[in-house]
């Protein structure tokens, strides 16, 4: 892989040009989150390098919460985007979900065209954890605070500047447009990057030793032996059906079709479905086979720790932990896997 480097001082720079030709999203920072915000809503004194990864999903850029669906079906390469949408500062946790998102609406029977249009116009240029909050445990998911797949253009800090690793052909492209941004990287500055990147990890083991998580081998099995466990019963007692962990999950991509009317005239909408939801799983007759919060909250784990590990050999938990600060009942997916572990 060639390195290329980009000095501090031109990331604004390089970002208002790539904002000519896209519709920018880039994070700011509120009290202790970051959240994404267009460029052109902001100064460019104002861009900052996220230290972790941000509050939306990145799946909010590819599958919208609320949407009307039949317009795309007409033969059009429509998009109510006005230009390609690129984000700024995406986050391995987010990356890694990306290889489920296109399991599901790319590589099954169907190929769904609203999906496969959107995730061929978005530019992602991601970025290192260089921080981690205290509900991240991706190491723990056989994730690493840091991008190895599914990006365009990878910026990791070192001392007044960012290494540049380029992850597609779409990325060298970028590189090469704009070209008058970026250096060839030394060899020194690899290696400090490489030194973060250690740092990073042996900081976030440190924290996950007293966190206690079971070891990632042994995730599937502690799931699948515990398939009658009390613990269900337990946890799905503070559970209040609200669906926040599945909506803010970067990996859950279930959703609902539904027909409307506005003016007379007929629309089909698509929404974000939640596995917790009563009436998730029920068919015509009244037959719903996850009837209660307990058989729906086991569903959501054994299809994170089960199904994807069984199909695509990926767990479907990135290990970001926004489902952790997302849930009213305080259920912490954490506590749940080491109760299983431990029973």
């Amino acid at each position: 892989m060639k390195y290329l480097y980009l000095k501090k001082q031109d990331l604004p720079r390089l970002l208002a040009a790539i904002n000519n030709s896209h519709l920018l999203f880039v994070p700011q920072q509120k009290d202790n989150d970051y959240t994404y915000v267009p460029y052109s809503q902001i100064k460019p004194e104002e861009v900052i390098y996220n230290d972790y990864r941000s509050v939306e999903p990145i799946k909010s850029f590819l599958n919208h919460s609320k949407e009307i669906v039949n317009e795309y079906f007409q033969g059009s390469d429509w998009l109510p985007e006005s230009k390609p949408v690129a984000v700024f500062g995406v986050k391995n946790c987010d990356l890694s979900s990306l290889t489920l998102q296109d399991y599901v609406f790319k590589e099954g029977i169907e190929e769904d065209p609203i999906y496969k249009q959107r995730r061929e116009n978005l530019l992602i240029i991601s970025s290192d954890c260089i921080n981690f909050k205290d509900t991240c445990f991706c190491l723990a998911v056989k994730n690493k605070p840091y991008p190895e797949k599914n990006y365009d253009i990878n910026l990791a800090p070192i001392n007044n500047g960012f290494i540049i690793e380029v992850g597609s052909k779409k990325g060298e492209d970028l590189v090469k447009n704009l070209s008058q941004y970026f250096s060839d990287a030394s060899s020194g500055q690899i290696a400090g990057s490489k030194i973060k990147r250690e740092n990073i990890i042996g900081d976030l083991e440190r924290c996950l030793a007293g966190v206690e998580m079971p070891e990632s081998d042994k995730l599937q099995k502690i799931v699948r032996a515990g398939y009658e466990s009390h613990i269900w019963k337990e946890q799905m007692l503070t559970c209040v059906e609200c669906g926040a962990c599945n909506f803010i999950c970067p990996s859950c991509h279930c959703f609902l079709l539904a027909d409307e009317m506005e003016a007379r005239r007929p629309r089909r909408v698509r929404v974000w479905d939640s596995c917790l939801y009563a009436n998730y799983a029920a068919v015509a007759g009244g037959a719903n086979p996850l009837n209660t919060r307990k058989k729906r909250l086991r569903n959501r784990f054994m299809k994170k720790f089960d199904f994807f590990p069984e199909n695509l050999g990926q767990f479907g938990c990135t290990g970001c932990g926004r489902c952790i600060e997302a849930c009213p009942a305080k259920i912490d997916i954490r506590e749940v896997l080491k109760a299983l572990a431990k029973q």
